[in-house]
C-alpha cells in the first residue's frame, strides 16, 4: 500500500502529483516518438512482405502490454506533467494526420500494395531483428513503473493508464501503418529515410513541411517523459548505494530529483555522438531486452520463492513466463543475426562492471569516502539537493 503522505508540510520528498491522466499522457507520450515514423524501415527490411510487418507491429504491442503488466524534470512535477499532456496530443494530432489521408485512399479502392501482402517474407532468423525497430516505436511502456511513488492512487491508476494507453497506442500504430503502405511501395520504404515524410510528400503534399515540425515535438515528449522515468531509476539506484549518493537528493524547492535529471543529459550526448540510428537500435535492443528479460525471470524467482507477499499488481504466472520466454527468445536470435552489434552491446553492459566494483565493492575505503563525502557536500550546496525527508516507498 502507498504510504500516508498527507499532512507533510514543507518536507523534502517526492509529491504525487501524476493523476490517471497524466499517467496515461505519460505512457502514450514516452512510446509515440520518432520511432512510428522511422521504423516501419527497419521492420520491412527484415520481414520482407507487408503483411508480415503489420503482423509484426501487431506482436509488438502485444509483447508491450504483457512486458507493462509483468512489471507494473528537474523544474516541476506539475509542470512537467502538464507539458507532457499537451505534447501527448501533439504525438496523436500527428498520427492522425497520417492515418486519415491512407484511410480515405484505402476506402477510395486503392489497395494495389495489399494485394500478395506476404509475398517476398523472409526467413524466421531475421524476425528478432524486425522486432527490435518495432519495440522501438513502442518503447516507454515500462515507464510509468519507475514513478510510482509520485501517482495518485498507483493501486488503481497506473492498470487503468496501462490498458487506456496501449490500446490507443496499438491501435493507432497499425492505423498508421496501413496508410504507409497503401500510399507507398514496400521499395518505396525500404529506400526511405523517414518514412514520415516520404508519405507526406505522395499523399498530401501540403503536410511535407508540417510532418518533420510535428516530429520534432513528438521526440521533445518521449525526451520530457523519459527523463521523468530514466532520472527515477538513476535516483533508486542512489539510494540503494548503487550509485553515488548525490543523485539520490532532491531539490529543497521544487522537491525534484535534481541531479540525477542533469545527469541524463551528458548520457544523452554520448548515445546521440555513436551514428547510425539502426545500428544503435540493434545494439541498444540487444541490452535493453537482455534486462528486461533478467527482471522478468527475477519477478518469476521472487513469486516463486515469496508466495505469501502482498502485490497491488499481481498477474496469472503464465503472463510473466510468456514474456520472458519471447525475451530470451529475441536476444538469442539477435545474437545469431547481428553479431556485431551484439558485441557492441555487450561493451556497453561491461563498462558498468569498474562502477559497481567502485560503488559497492569500495565503497567501506576510507579515502574514497572522504573524497566522496566532500563532492557531495559541495554539489548538494551548489545544487541546493539534500535527502528525501520521508520515505514514498
Amino acid at each position: 500500500m502507498a504510504p500516508n503522505l498527507e499532512n507533510k508540510g514543507d518536507s523534502v520528498f517526492l509529491r504525487r502529483k501524476i493523476t490517471l491522466l497524466r499517467c496515461i499522457s505519460m505512457i502514450i507520450g514516452t512510446i509515440v516518438g520518432s520511432g512510428i515514423f522511422i521504423s516501419p524501415k527497419g521492420v520491412l527490411e527484415n520481414t520482407g512482405s507487408i503483411g508480415l510487418s503489420l503482423i509484426i507491429w501487431l506482436a509488438c504491442g502485444i509483447l508491450s502490454m504483457l512486458g507493462i503488466v509483468t512489471a507494473l524534470n528537474s523544474w516541476s512535477v506539475s509542470w512537467s506533467a502538464k507539458l507532457q499532456t499537451f505534447l501527448s496530443a501533439i504525438k496523436l494530432t500527428a498520427l492522425a494526420l497520417v492515418i486519415v489521408p491512407g484511410i480515405m485512399l484505402l476506402n477510395q479502392g486503392h489497395i494495389e500494395n495489399f494485394q500478395g501482402a506476404f509475398d517476398g517474407t523472409m526467413a524466421l532468423d531475421k524476425l528478432s531483428l524486425a522486432f527490435y525497430p518495432g519495440m522501438f516505436a513502442y518503447s516507454g511502456w515500462f515507464q510509468i513503473n519507475y514513478l510510482r511513488e509520485e501517482v495518485v492512487n498507483p493501486e488503481r491508476n497506473i492498470p487503468v493508464a496501462v490498458i487506456v494507453s496501449m490500446l490507443t497506442v496499438i491501435f493507432g500504430y497499425l492505423l498508421t501503418n496501413i496508410s504507409y503502405y497503401t500510399v507507398l511501395t514496400p521499395e518505396s520504404v525500404l529506400a526511405s529515410e523517414a518514412v514520415a515524410v516520404s508519405f507526406a510528400d505522395q499523399a498530401f503534399k501540403g503536410l511535407v513541411t508540417v510532418i518533420p515540425v510535428l516530429v520534432s515535438l513528438s521526440c521533445l515528449g518521449t525526451l520530457n517523459a523519459g527523463s521523468y522515468g530514466l532520472s527515477r531509476t538513476l535516483f533508486v539506484a542512489s539510494r540503494e548505494r548503487q550509485w553515488p549518493l548525490i543523485f539520490s537528493m532532491i531539490n529543497i524547492h521544487r522537491n525534484t530529483p535534481l541531479p540525477a535529471v542533469i545527469l541524463l543529459f551528458p548520457m544523452i550526448a554520448i548515445l546521440v555522438s555513436i551514428g547510425e540510428i539502426y545500428f544503435l537500435l540493434k545494439f541498444f535492443g540487444f541490452s535493453r531486452w537482455l534486462f528486461i528479460g533478467l527482471a522478468s525471470l527475477g519477478l518469476i524467482i521472487h513469486r516463486y520463492r515469496h508466495p505469501k507477499l502482498p502485490r497491488p499488481f499481481k498477474v496469472p504466472l503464465f503472463v510473466p513466463i510468456l514474456f520472458t520466454t519471447i525475451c530470451f527468445f529475441t536476444v538469442m536470435i539477435s545474437i545469431y543475426s547481428a553479431p556485431d552489434s551484439v558485441g557492441f552491446g555487450c561493451l556497453i553492459i561491461l563498462t558498468g562492471l569498474p562502477v559497481y566494483f567502485l560503488m559497492v565493492k569500495r565503497a567501506k575505503s576510507t579515502s574514497c569516502s572522504s573524497l566522496s563525502n566532500y563532492i557531495t557536500l559541495k554539489l548538494q550546496i551548489l545544487l541546493q539537493v539534500i535527502p528525501q525527508e520521508i520515505c514514498t516507498y
